[in-house]
């Protein structure tokens, strides 16, 4: 036989894993019902399979050798004449039984393989990383997020100085929210590093002048003029010149409308 052929026909049997996996093959081509197998003609086609195997000069691995022998049990035990019935209670054992049994464990096993094969190509997509101690110190680039000043914030009139933030505010506004700007840079401006503790824009006042000098506070961040970084884990919060070496125009931005 010429070489291609033989190279495309081992190529086929290489397909088959065990001989589970080459039953289940013969009885899904065949159609054949697991619970009612015909046993000689899956015998045959099996033992057909292991000649051919020969033929190409494959070694026979000793688990086929070990299901053909079965196989051929199980057809042997079909064809003796079955013995009277004592009783039309009395049940026949099939031979066929035991075999089903493993089918029925090998589809399981199969459907459970495939599944973990998913989920395994699944995580391959993503790459592990070991757990580590959170950092003693760090310093986010972007400064602290709205929320977190947000919540220094209501921590400075709740527990500090044992107010409480009304649902809405409707009195006549007494502080402008741009002299409070100008208040910040100013304060920032005086300080030999050009910057200054978070609560210590929020030491004193009334709640009016409190919630005009965050909402000052927050415009600046949004203007980019100054930033807000908290140096140590869960430590104080600095408020910080953005440009300390353009202090003039930090002050005109604080100004403009």
């Amino acid at each position: 036989m010429p070489e291609q052929a033989q190279e495309k026909y081992q190529v086929r049997l290489e397909a088959f894993e065990g001989p589970m996996e080459l039953l289940m093959h013969l009885i899904q081509v065949n159609k054949i019902d697991i619970y009612d197998i015909p046993i000689a003609a899956l015998t045959e086609q099996y033992m057909a399979y292991l000649s051919e195997m020969r033929r190409f000069d494959i070694e026979v691995a000793s688990e086929f050798l070990v299901m053909a022998a079965t196989l051929l049990l199980i057809k042997s035990r079909m064809m003796l004449p079955k013995a009277p019935k004592e009783t039309e209670e009395e049940e026949v054992e099939d031979p066929r039984e035991e075999l089903v049994r493993r089918i029925v464990e090998y589809q399981r096993y199969k459907k459970v393989s495939l599944v973990m094969e998913e989920r395994a190509e699944d995580e391959s997509r993503y790459v592990g990383r070991a757990p580590t101690e959170l950092p003693a110190r760090f310093a986010p680039p972007q400064g602290l997020s709205v929320r977190a000043l947000w919540e220094a914030f209501h921590r400075v009139l709740t527990v500090k100085r044992d107010l409480t933030i009304p649902e809405a505010i409707v009195a006549h506004e007494e502080y402008r929210v741009e002299d409070q700007m100008q208040m910040i840079v100013e304060r920032l401006l005086a300080a030999a590093d050009g910057a200054t503790d978070f609560e210590d824009l929020f030491s004193t006042g009334s709640r009016d002048e409190l919630v005009a000098t965050f909402l000052a506070l927050l415009e600046l961040i949004r203007r980019r003029v100054v930033i807000v970084r908290q140096p140590t884990l869960f430590g104080p919060i600095r408020v910080e010149l953005r440009d300390p070496a353009g202090l003039p125009e930090a002050a005109m931005a604080a100004n403009e409308g």
